[in-house]
């Protein structure tokens, strides 16, 4: 039996007079008429070129490119545990400054159901919507001797010791999580292996470049520009099925024997003051957004796949997943 960790957001219901009808409504009514937010700005938590930062990118070049903004969407880093710097500082202090979006993940939820942001749970800001999802991947270098996941793990049965992993975040992270789970259904304890933690996604791929570490468990969207030069393969993706569009060559973990799947839905927050008026802006913003042809193209330029849930079916997602992730998270012996 395949153990999905999360429910696929492919699967998350949404009954058509709740999302479509919205979204045909609002495009007769334009959400700006009026009103508007200035100087927008979409804070990445990571250092550039993790999946994070491909999320804020989506949102800031699609918002453009659609014209449903005037000005282009300044993206600003904001690196910090993997999220909390940033949860941190719009929780606590930055609570009104409605023209702040923050990019959030899967990964950031694990987080929170660690309490690893501090004193601030997933009651702590206002939830505004996911546009898009990824998938999880174990990658190594081009040149690598492992060809599949039976390969790798052949090695580490011999000496968990002897490869090294490295990904964005710590142990307890999300991509300390996928390679924990893909070990554990090998019959190896996670805890005996090395793992290196990095501050993002984009750093963690350097360092597999630069054979600083041999097993890269991210995620497909952040590699995609390294799959397609070659300088990276990808022995598994942590889908239900294989991925389409340039990716049906990558076989899932799941039919290799492995069976875990991952899915990494990216989305964004608010400050926990925003104005009722300045939410109804974001919402009604990102819904039209959705449904512009000029979104779907960036969306699948950057590697992304679909999924957009907004407003309060977003909320309700997120803490659900919180209450999941920490479930998880007591199994493998995190948290108590």
């Amino acid at each position: 039996m395949v153990r999905s960790y999360l429910r696929s957001p492919k699967k998350h219901f949404i009954s058509w007079y709740i999302y479509y009808l919205p979204l045909i409504l609002i495009s007769l009514f334009p959400a700006t008429q009026g009103y508007g937010i200035d100087n927008p700005e979409c804070i990445a938590p990571v250092k550039p070129g993790g999946g994070l930062d491909l999320a804020c990118q989506l949102l800031s070049r699609s918002l453009y490119q659609s014209r449903l903004i005037d000005t282009p969407t300044k993206i600003r880093y904001m690196p910090g545990g993997i999220g909390a710097l940033a949860y941190n500082y719009i929780a606590g202090g930055n609570r009104k400054a409605a023209n702040t979006v923050v990019a959030f993940s899967t990964g950031s939820a694990l987080n929170i159901a660690q309490k690893k942001f501090g004193k601030y749970d997933e009651t702590a800001v206002r939830w505004l919507g996911a546009l898009a999802t990824d998938f999880g991947i174990i990658a190594v270098r081009k040149d690598s001797a492992w060809n599949t996941l039976d390969d790798l793990v052949t090695t580490l049965k011999k000496d968990p010791g002897a490869v090294v992993f490295g990904a964005g975040g710590s142990i307890g992270s999300q991509d300390w999580m996928k390679s924990a789970l893909l070990l554990k259904e090998a019959g190896i304890n996670p805890k005996r292996i090395r793992y290196v933690a990095y501050e993002g996604g984009g750093e963690a791929i350097n360092a597999l470049l630069n054979n600083h570490i041999q097993v890269f468990p991210g995620d497909l969207a952040e590699s995609s520009q390294h799959i397609r030069s070659g300088k990276i393969k990808v022995l598994a993706v942590f889908s239900e099925n294989r991925i389409v569009g340039g990716y049906n060559n990558i076989p899932t973990a799941k039919e290799q024997g492995y069976p875990v799947v991952w899915t990494i839905w990216r989305g964004f927050y608010l400050p926990p003051e925003t104005s009722d008026d300045d939410y109804l802006w974001w919402e009604n913003t990102l819904r039209r957004l959705a449904a512009t042809k000029e979104f779907k193209k960036i969306r699948k330029e950057l590697g992304f796949f679909p999924f957009t849930l907004i407003g309060k079916e977003f909320d309700d997602f997120v803490k659900n997943s919180v209450r999941e992730l920490r479930s998880l998270a007591i199994e493998f012996e995190l948290i108590k």
